[in-house]
C-alpha cells in the first residue's frame, strides 16, 4: 500500500516527548490493515499545544476544551477518488496529561490516539454502543500489532 504521512507541528510546541515522524507513519499503517484498508492512502497529523486545541475543539464541536484527538475527514465530491483520507489534530499536551493518568507509556497513548483518529477518518465512530465495539475490536486489533497492550482494560 502506498501511504503518505504529512506531520507538523504547532510553533512553539516543544517536541520533547512527542514521537517521531516514522512511529506515526507505522501506527496510520497498523489501523489501516486491522481495518483492512489496502487503497492508497494519504493522512495529515497537525500536533498542538492546549491553546489551539481548544481552538479546534470549539469552532469545530462546538465544546471550549482542548482533547486528545480530533479526526477531519477530506469532504470531496461525489465521484471524485483520492487517496486523501483528512486531517488530524493531536493535542500533545492532552495526550500527555491521560497517559500519566492511565499510567501507561506516552508512546502507547499516541499510538492508541493515532489509531483512533484514524478509524474516525474511515467513517467508525463510537455513538453508538455497537460502533463502539466494532471500532474498540479494530482498534485491539491494530495495537497488538504494535506489541501495545489492550488500552480498554
Amino acid at each position: 500500500m502506498d501511504l503518505r504521512v504529512h506531520l507538523s507541528r504547532a510553533a512553539g510546541l516543544a517536541a520533547a516527548g512527542i514521537p517521531r515522524a516514522d512511529s506515526f507513519r507505522r501506527w496510520v499503517e497498523a489501523a489501516l490493515a486491522a481495518a483492512r484498508r489496502r487503497r492508497a492512502s494519504e493522512v495529515s497529523i497537525h500536533l498542538v499545544g492546549d491553546d489551539e486545541g481548544r481552538r479546534y475543539n470549539r469552532d469545530y464541536r462546538g465544546r471550549d476544551y482542548a482533547t486528545n484527538v480530533l479526526s477531519f475527514p477530506a469532504e470531496l465530491p461525489a465521484g471524485v477518488r483520492t487517496p486523501l483520507l483528512g486531517d488530524l489534530i493531536v493535542c500533545a499536551p492532552v495526550v500527555a496529561r491521560e497517559a500519566a493518568e492511565q499510567h501507561k507509556p506516552p508512546r502507547h497513548h499516541y499510538a492508541h490516539m493515532t489509531v483512533h483518529g484514524v478509524l474516525h477518518l474511515l467513517g467508525y465512530d463510537h455513538h453508538l454502543d455497537i460502533e463502539a465495539e466494532q471500532m474498540e475490536a479494530i482498534e485491539r486489533r491494530a495495537l497488538a500489532r504494535l506489541g501495545i497492550a489492550d488500552p480498554y482494560v
